[in-house]
């Protein structure tokens, strides 16, 4: 796979893209580290100028509150099981949560909470596949891989609460 990428600044923080020609592979919070272990994943990874791309603009209106929706191309990898837990993600509205339960339901295997919560951490995609819209079935904030506080400053920023 010929992946490419770029880091960009963000009201989180830094953050890399990783694309391929299809779209979207990586997405996460820019670490020290990060480019070794993508190098690892996907194998050659090539930096590019920000300025031939523009992937990070519908990032960046969302993290700042005025877009709601993203169209970016992904081009997903992962097993049957996580392509149709992330496919239900996307499908959870702005502003809204479901639970690790909901969301086993709605993938027609109901005691599968656990193994979608596997799914969501292993979610190459932050904000994009909207994981950080999954809470726990007593409505607690648990299990993201960026950090419980920007799981609820998200979910602060769809609601409104974050300016």
């Amino acid at each position: 796979m010929n992946v490419k990428y770029y880091s960009f600044g963000t009201p989180i923080g830094d953050m890399s893209i990783l694309f391929s020609e299809k779209g979207i592979v990586h997405l996460n919070v820019k670490h020290k580290d990060d480019i070794h272990l993508l190098k690892r994943k996907y194998g050659q990874v090539m930096e590019v100028d920000i300025k031939d791309y523009n992937y990070h603009k519908e990032i960046i209106e969302y993290l700042t509150g005025s877009r709601k929706e993203f169209t970016l191309p992904l081009d997903l990898k992962g097993t049957f099981f996580q392509m149709k837990v992330w496919k239900e993600l996307i499908k959870i509205p702005y502003g809204q949560t479901r639970t690790y339960k909901d969301i086993a339901k709605a993938i027609g295997n109901p005691k599968a909470y656990r193994a979608v919560g596997n799914a969501l951490n292993k979610n190459p995609v932050l904000l994009i596949v909207p994981c950080h819209r999954v809470v726990g079935s007593n409505g607690q904030l648990t299990g993201f891989g960026a950090g419980i506080e920007l799981k609820a400053w998200l979910l602060n920023l769809e609601n409104g609460l974050c300016k």
